[in-house]
């Protein structure tokens, strides 16, 4: 049986996950007051609806409470937000997934009892502001405890030697999630690397770690 959920707020963020919540094989209830946005997703989903996610009868008539998840995606009336997260505890749905931007509005969604906040504008300002302090990172996924995942350009003094030369573990204290290689259709990931296997200069490097260990493998080989 699919997973069941419903994205609520379709700008480019919420349409987005849903898009590729669909494209995963789950059913999807795509929901915005906007009919325009409502009709552009109508292809990508299992059922796309035009209303109003602050009223309880609406969102009891799509049977809400039997979604498996729920993302409060909605960019632009954080009033809107909580209201729709404040419907959505009320009848009872399992994981409630919603949108904040800035500490503040993080800090009322945690005071709502909500847990797990998306702040795509700051991640992006993250890895915007990383890729140009620390040349070479393409990519950065934060973590708690100052841990991340970070996609690098393979370092220079890296290229023609094996992971088990690099010593990326032992050395860096850092673990290889995969790696990329390219090829004509460009870069495809390369599952579970080998200890013998040779980076090469267009190499893609999938790193999991402590921030500074990951800084400090990139400027040492760069």
């Amino acid at each position: 049986m699919a997973d069941k959920f419903a994205v609520i707020g379709l700008g480019q963020f919420g349409s987005a996950i849903a898009k590729k919540l669909a494209e995963k094989g789950a059913e999807i209830i795509a929901i915005d007051t906007d009919a325009e946005k409502v009709e552009n997703i109508r292809e990508f989903v299992t059922y796309s609806v035009q209303m109003d996610a602050t009223s309880r009868p609406a969102l009891e008539s799509q049977k809400i409470s039997e979604m498996d998840a729920v993302v409060v995606s909605i960019g632009q009336n954080f009033e809107c937000t909580m209201l729709t997260v404040v419907q959505l505890q009320a009848l009872g749905v399992k994981r409630i997934m919603a949108r904040g931007q800035g500490e503040l509005q993080r800090r009322i969604l945690t005071k709502l009892g909500i847990e797990e906040i998306l702040s795509p504008e700051e991640e992006v300002g993250k890895n915007v502001a990383e890729s140009l302090m620390t040349p070479g990172m393409l990519f950065s996924v934060h973590l708690p405890d100052n841990y991340e995942i970070v996609e690098v350009e393979a370092p220079k003094n890296l290229v023609g030697r094996s992971l088990e030369d690099i010593g990326i573990t032992s050395k860096y204290k850092l673990n290889l999630i995969t790696l990329l290689r390219k090829d004509k259709d460009g870069h495809h990931i390369q599952g579970v690397p080998s200890n013998e296997l040779l980076i090469q200069e267009c190499d893609l490097l999938v790193v999991f770690g402590i921030a500074k260990d990951v800084e400090r493998f990139i400027h040492i080989n760069a």
